[in-house]
């Protein structure tokens, strides 16, 4: 492995810089043609649309490369029925580089459920099915086919957490590694710039792919291991062995006792087994369980999924070893992370900011939605069970200059068609992480932890909000900004270490509401996510209201949950309805729990134990896991308890459970009895369609609906006007439940009480 690092904007340039920048990397014959090239030394097949911009991962890649000096030509979306479309840019000189694009395809493609998507964001138009299923598989497929000679390698985040041996929630069943399965000659994990540069140079040079085994965040397919390393063995789950007694040293031993003296000579008693207190990453390899036995042992996988994400770190983390049958899949250190003079290079790359030419006026959804956005950091220390940006970027915090991001919003008043002033987000996978991290590096280097802020934030964690208060301020100051909202995740256990910050963020950053993730209220489940409790969340909510009314806004919190994450019991799920019920909050989008590749939440789900504490074949922690789709329905259901449609399925729930008292119409209850109104959320709240008698009459509110005539009383034969016996005293009823403008009492309001604000998400 080698130790001596070269930063990534130090390399020495390839011969073919002489060509310059291009304004967009060529996807045709005729564009490398007016570039004057006669071929590509790199070309990257990728799963989205083509857009050159720095949150797209074939644009950071394509521009990274190109400003090495490699000419780079991009394939985007190719039809993969066949090969030609992977011929479109001819043989390149180097390598194919493969990725399915920002998402796992098959996240992309499926539901949590398992049902087809008939959208993509990641498409013009949001036209679905412009990608195939396992897209890194069959693109590899292709390219072998169009040119077998050209070696392939995989990136993106699909390749990165699919690096080993893994379950795969949609075969139900633990796949090898996407490396083996793809038959491609090297895998890039994690965002993979320095090993990426330093592949694409080593091989300019003249070296063979076969030779490119000891690069930080690669994996490789080896016949053996290599002889200089010591190989831990860590493929079986280790049993207790016998209770070690100590022998009393002081004990006179006879036979080595020298009759001639009074005095005994003291034993020096040694262990059976010598433990080291550190070990030596650079010498040392684990050997996770192979393939062939992780398929078929549920248990041993939890132990698999502990001992890699153990060896994470890295400054100390080792490079492990899998059998995949008679070969040895070989996956090294972690890369490296990029100092912020190395981000502020990424970042300032020549970025177009828009997608290529060639899409005309189709919209792309997800670029629609980051255009005005900017990326300052990467990495997050949550290490949220059920999130796998811990697994693809790391534990440590990689940031931007202010400078840096500043430099960017000119770049988007610049570049972006239409801009209008507004930054839909300034953060990354955190929005107040920026800057943050160990205060100490040595304990840094060695810190073998998952999370920073689980089950409490480390006393060594620097949680001073200053930088990213100095960068809010200062972007507001920019010419031609006028607001600056926060869009990303707040980690809000985080934010109430600083006041100042929740301030900050609340006075000037929030457009009315800010999204933030409880994701349950119940202990056993955030066990198993590894969030903090809503005794956090509370704090925060105090601290948000109490500085938007300092500031006279009317602001409001939008928490996200999950539903069926492993951990949850339908008690622990029926909690959290009633407490959604209580804080008056109706969920119009809910997230049940999807088991993606590698994350320690997806390891729990598979092997129904928990893999965040020692694996053990007996007295083992078991989790529950909701599987069947009847009990995922549940889950989600009672998320959605104000649904109609989800009413039958609560209440067959609820008496199953012994709670046939939270049905009917009391305060405490939660869905009503089985003949009530059975209209739908929009009908209940009077949006859209519904709305149109919100402001009637009590006159008017009596008048036949010749829209809906269904929705007419009845004649009575005993009112000479035909109005139903009960009309006079309901308008009776609504004429003394309205407000001074008229509208109707919030649900929820009683004996002239005002009600709260509906908070919908």
């Amino acid at each position: 492995m080698h130790n001596t690092i070269t930063p990534i904007h130090q390399h020495k340039k390839y011969w073919a810089e002489c060509f310059g920048i291009a304004p967009f990397l060529p996807t045709t014959r005729k564009e490398m043609d007016a570039l004057g090239w006669d071929s590509c030394d790199i070309i990257i097949v990728t799963g989205d649309a083509y857009v050159d911009h720095p949150s797209f991962g074939m644009a950071i890649i394509g521009r990274l490369l190109e400003a090495q000096g490699f000419r780079v030509g991009i394939i985007a979306q190719p039809k993969w029925n066949n090969k030609d479309d992977f011929m479109t840019l001819g043989k390149p000189n180097l390598f194919f580089g493969i990725t399915a694009g920002n998402m796992d395809s098959m996240i992309n493609r499926y539901t949590s459920d398992r049902k087809l998507r008939h959208d993509d964001a990641y498409t013009p138009n949001n036209e679905g099915g412009k990608r195939p299923d396992r897209a890194t598989l069959v693109y590899s497929q292709r390219c072998k086919e169009a040119y077998k000679e050209v070696p392939i390698v995989l990136g993106g985040i699909e390749g990165s957490l699919r690096r080993i041996a893994h379950y795969d929630y949609w075969s139900d069943k633990v796949r090898r590694s996407v490396l083996f399965d793809a038959k491609a000659d090297l895998l890039l994990f994690g965002n993979a710039e320095r090993a990426l540069i330093e592949v694409a140079h080593r091989l300019a040079d003249g070296e063979q792919m076969a030779d490119l085994t000891n690069i930080r965040g690669t994996a490789v397919n080896l016949i053996e291991v290599p002889q200089r390393y010591k190989v831990i063995d860590s493929s079986r789950i280790e049993k207790p062995g016998k209770a070690f007694v100590p022998i009393n040293p002081y004990i006179v031993d006879d036979s080595c006792t020298d009759k001639a003296s009074d005095q005994a000579e003291v034993v020096e008693i040694k262990p059976a087994i010598a433990r080291t207190t550190r070990h030596d990453a650079e010498n040392s390899v684990v050997r996770l369980p192979s393939f062939e036995k992780l398929r078929n042992d549920r248990i041993l996988y939890a132990h698999a999924s502990r001992i890699m994400h153990l060896e994470t770190n890295p400054y100390s983390g080792r490079a492990l070893i899998q059998k995949h049958g008679d070969r040895e899949l070989w996956v090294n250190q972690p890369p490296i992370p990029l100092s912020t003079e190395e981000m502020d290079y990424v970042f300032g790359l020549p970025f177009a900011r828009v997608p290529h030419p060639g899409y005309g006026k189709a919209k792309i959804p997800a670029y629609e939605m980051i255009k005005t956005s900017v990326n300052i950091m990467r990495g997050c220390f949550g290490g949220c069970s059920f999130c796998s940006i811990t697994e693809h970027e790391g534990r440590i915090i990689q940031n931007r200059s202010q400078e840096s991001i500043l430099e960017e919003l000119e770049d988007i008043k610049r570049k972006v068609p239409g801009f209008t002033g507004t930054i839909s987000d300034l953060g990354g996978p955190s929005a107040n992480m920026y800057r943050l991290g160990c205060s100490v590096p040595k304990a840094e280097e060695t810190c073998r932890r998952p999370s920073c802020v689980f089950p409490g934030i480390c006393s060594k964690l620097n949680t001073d909000h200053r930088h990213t208060i100095d960068l809010y301020r200062a972007a507001r100051k920019v010419k031609g900004i006028k607001k600056v909202l926060i869009a990303s995740g707040v980690r809000y256990d985080l934010a109430i270490e600083s006041p100042e910050y929740v301030k900050e963020l609340v006075t000037h950053h929030v457009g009315g509401y800010l999204k933030i993730a409880p994701e349950h209220t119940e202990k056993g489940p955030l066990d198993k996510m590894m969030k903090p409790g809503m005794g956090t969340y509370d704090r925060f909510k105090e601290m948000f209201e109490k500085f938007s009314k300092e500031a006279g806004k009317k602001q409001y919190l939008i928490p996200y949950f999950i539903s069926a994450h492993p951990g949850t019991e339908d008690e622990d799920m029926l909690n959290l309805a009633m407490w959604l019920k209580s804080n008056d909050f109706e969920c119009d989008q809910v997230q049940n729990f999807y088991p993606s590749p590698m994350c320690n939440a997806t390891a729990m789900y598979y092997s129904e134990t928990n893999p965040l504490k020692r694996v053990k074949y007996k007295q083992r922690e078991d989790v529950p896991v909701a599987k069947g789709e009847r009990q995922r329905r549940l889950h989600k259901a009672l998320l959605r308890y104000h649904d109609p449609a989800n009413w039958p399925l609560i209440r067959e729930a609820l008496i199953a459970m012994g709670k046939k008292y939270l049905i009917g119409d009391k305060p405490g209850c939660l869905v009503p009895e089985e003949d009530q109104d059975k209209s739908t959320p929009a009908q209940r709240r009077k949006s859209g369609r519904h709305g149109a008698n919100r402001f009637a009459t009590k006159h008017t509110k009596n008048q036949p609906d010749i829209r809906n005539p269904k929705s007419n009383p009845r004649p009575n034969k005993n009112k000479p006007n035909g109005t139903s016996q009960n009309s006079d005293k309901q308008g009776q009823k609504n004429s003394g439940n309205t407000q001074g403008n008229n509208k109707p009492a919030a649900k929820g309001s009683y004996q002239g009480k005002p009600a709260k604000p509906k908070r919908r998400r």
